[in-house]
């Protein structure tokens, strides 16, 4: 009888009354049972220890070798726009002055950050870190991304009036003037870069992400930033369009001292690890729920 009250009590989820009604007996002896159940290790009562953000941090530093990262608890609405605190926190550490050069990428989490707000910091210097893209969907205008961003931090923005993926013609007559130049220029001494992290076409729609016929393409690509692809082992994916983005290059991206991802979505999990192995990012902030998806991914099987 001791399996058989257990099992009803703990499985079933059925009340000690319900169950002493249904084998005849008193609550006091359905209560007697399940004690004695639990002390001949019948029923085994665990309480977890549950990760805090701090120790999910860390372990998502050493397990995907990060500068560093902010975690925060994943909130029942408005994940991306949760994420604009820790951002903050980042770029405060990050110690940036008059002068220093942030980039700036698109996408839906770069503009909510955005838009909730950054911290006060006059003089730096805002620029997009890719030419713009003929789309009416808001998680494209980079370039008002800059000028928000620039308007908060008490700065100066830099625009690139330049579609990010020109002809090779094109693009040659595009660098060639002088605003779009100097605009470039900054990329090479950029002390910060804000970017998303793109999940791969096969799972995104390509109206998501104005994909190319070419990057739909990429079928073995776990994601991408500033739509340089990459495996899910961070191995870079070449595409036809490659050569002919304005957009800052993976070496360029791996000389920032700090380039901080902005996602939240337990499906990004691979993406993220692919962009962290792919050294295009080197600090991420993000949510419980996807760092730990990103922890089981990186689990030995």
């Amino acid at each position: 009888m001791l399996h058989t009250v257990a099992k009803l009590h703990y499985e079933a989820e059925m009340s000690q009354v319900d169950i002493a009604r249904q084998l005849g007996v008193s609550t006091a002896t359905i209560s007697r049972l399940l004690q004695r159940a639990r002390a001949e290790g019948i029923v085994r009562i665990e309480v977890l220890d549950l990760a805090t953000p701090e120790d999910i941090t860390r372990q998502l530093i050493d397990g995907l070798g990060l500068r560093d990262a902010a975690v925060i608890e994943t909130p029942a609405a408005g994940a991306l726009t949760a994420l604009a605190a820790p951002l903050g926190a980042l770029l405060k550490q990050a110690r940036l002055v008059a002068g220093s050069v942030l980039a700036i990428g698109w996408g839906r989490a770069v503009r909510e950050v955005i838009r909730t707000g950054l911290p006060r910091i006059p003089g730096v210097h805002t620029v997009a870190a890719t030419g713009g893209m003929q789309q009416h969907a808001p998680h494209f205008q980079i370039n008002e991304f800059v000028r928000l961003a620039a308007e908060e931090l008490g700065g100066t923005p830099h625009f690139i009036h330049a579609p990010y993926l020109p002809s090779s013609e094109l693009r040659e007559v595009f660098l060639g003037d002088a605003a779009i130049r100097d605009a470039v220029a900054l990329w090479d001494r950029t002390d910060v870069a804000i970017v998303g992290i793109g999940l791969p076409h096969a799972i995104n729609p390509p109206e998501a992400s104005a994909a190319t016929l070419s990057e739909q393409a990429l079928v073995h690509a776990a994601g991408d930033v500033l739509r340089h692809y990459f495996d899910a082992e961070g191995t870079l994916i070449p595409w036809e369009g490659e050569s002919r983005m304005i957009a800052m290059s993976p070496a360029q991206l791996r000389t920032v001292p700090l380039v901080i991802g902005v996602a939240a979505s337990p499906e990004k999990a691979t993406a993220i690890i692919g962009a962290a192995r792919a050294r295009l990012i080197n600090a991420l902030t993000t949510d419980t729920k996807t760092a730990q998806a990103i922890l089981e991914a990186l689990a030995p099987r």
